[in-house]
């Protein structure tokens, strides 16, 4: 008796049913959701009701400016780190690069909630909401632009800043030549992995921010108690602002060559 042969396409079978069951299923739930009504008959009024209401689109508008600071902060101090790092001698670095990853390990919540006892300690606590829901958001997921970067600029081939150098090139050189357009990659993924989910982590907001900052995820979770319908259409929205934000950032493309035989 032949033992069986497993192919390809046999192998993807437990996949495909995962993703028809827990993404695509969902997925046309929401749909139909978003464009009924009450008595589930089709409608364009969820559509209609939140672009003619002026607080959901503020809402919006507060999520992506939140979520815009959040990545250009978590940016600022992520690629020095990640730069010296990648650049550093050190045989132990990667305990530095641990200290990172340490919290991480930690619930989310305990985590935000020491950080709101450090808000209220210090007086900030209902005072700042907007510094202290960014403030939180930075600290959450700074770990997710660090990696990336650190990951991709290790890969970095050392002779080509040695060649840089042997030409006469200045660090300025080496960093806007090779440093920059090599660390494409894990710079799309960190953007990607900081923006999109800080535009709905409603946890850290109400926390940190006194349940006086309102983001897109918590306007989803508020409606879905009440109104599947408006959810569904606020859900379908955010999904359509994450696949744009997505596509404008590269994250669907695939990874250059970061050993800069592309340049």
């Amino acid at each position: 008796m032949k033992a069986p042969r497993f192919s390809r396409k046999t192998l993807c079978i437990p996949y495909a049913v995962f993703l028809l069951f827990f993404v695509i299923a969902p997925m046309l739930v929401i749909l139909v959701y978003a464009f009924t009504d009450r008595n589930m008959h089709f409608s364009f009024g969820n559509f209609i009701d939140f672009f003619s209401d002026p607080s959901k689109l503020s809402t919006i508008a507060y999520s992506v400016v939140i979520a815009l600071i959040t990545t250009v902060a978590c940016l600022v101090i992520a690629f020095p780190v990640a730069y010296i790092l990648a650049r550093s001698k050190m045989k132990k670095k990667f305990v530095i690069v641990l200290l990172f990853v340490l919290p991480m390990w930690i619930n989310f919540v305990l985590r935000i909630n020491a950080i709101r006892e450090l808000f209220n300690w210090i007086g900030l606590l209902g005072q700042a909401n907007y510094f202290n829901t960014v403030f939180g958001m930075v600290y959450d997921f700074l770990p997710f632009m660090i990696l990336p970067l650190y990951t991709t600029m290790l890969k970095i081939d050392d002779s080509l800043y040695e060649a840089c150098s042997d030409l006469g090139g200045s660090w300025f050189t080496s960093f806007t030549r090779i440093t920059l357009p090599l660390s494409k990659p894990g710079l799309l993924s960190g953007v990607t992995m900081v923006f999109l989910p800080s535009m709905t982590n409603y946890v850290v907001s109400d926390m940190l921010g006194n349940s006086k900052v309102t983001i897109i995820g918590k306007f989803i979770y508020e409606y879905f108690e009440s109104d599947w319908h408006m959810g569904s259409m606020v859900a379908l929205i955010l999904l359509i602002v994450v696949f744009v934000s997505t596509l404008l950032s590269g994250g669907l493309k695939s990874e250059e060559n970061v050993r800069g035989a592309n340049l």
